[in-house]
């Protein structure tokens, strides 16, 4: 498959970047310093050039088909929303974007640790909300994990829909590793269009 990766410089796109390629895929990578996309260059892979304030930039990469799989994260708010609205408007055949679990439609299955997140978060949080409904109204799927650390690819990963979302855990962690490989599940066999997905270590 050919594969857009955006925000591929950070520690989860490069991780999305890695799996993908070692899964054979061709890969697209997207950042503001191509050159700080530290992956090995295999024949399937593409550096560009790409910021998310500049819609065109975005839209130069992005087309009617493409599989663009999100690994933004900022700590500035309007980011993630103007990230949204850039793929969303350059009409890719699929999105797959990466949330927060605990935030928009999965707060109410998190349960009480959603308004400590919520804090945490402060003004980031309407941004990560609206990037999530921008995806989804889109028809995209937005993949929500707990909190990231650099660990190995989890052997028992799943993933479920927030029907079966157990309450979040604040002093858990799920790896970047695991996130990427649960995206890149979706992307080769969709299951969660248009609906928020959950990963789980086991």
């Amino acid at each position: 498959m050919n594969l857009t990766v955006l925000a591929a410089s950070g520690r989860t796109g490069l991780a999305l970047t890695r799996e993908a390629l070692r899964r054979g895929h061709t890969v697209t990578a997207i950042a503001r310093d191509p050159g700080r996309i530290a992956v090995p260059d295999p024949a399937g892979l593409h550096r560009v050039a790409g910021d998310v304030e500049d819609p065109a930039s975005i839209a130069a990469v992005v087309d009617a088909d493409s599989i663009v799989l999100s690994a933004l994260g900022t700590d500035r708010a309007g980011t993630l929303l103007a990230g949204a609205k850039a793929v969303v408007a350059a009409g890719p055949r699929r999105i797959i974007w990466l949330g927060a679990y605990g935030t928009g439609r999965s707060a109410e299955a998190a349960g009480e640790a959603a308004g400590m997140l919520s804090k945490l978060l402060g003004d980031r949080l309407g941004d990560k909300v609206e990037a999530d409904g921008t995806v989804l109204a889109a028809g995209g799927t937005v993949f929500h994990a707990g909190l990231l650390d650099d660990g190995p690819e989890s052997p028992h990963r799943r993933t479920v829909g927030l029907e079966a979302a157990p309450p979040l855990d604040l002093t858990a962690t799920i790896s970047r590793e695991t996130v990427a490989a649960a995206m890149l599940d979706e992307a080769e066999t969709p299951r969660f269009a248009g609906a928020v997905a959950l990963v789980l270590p086991a």
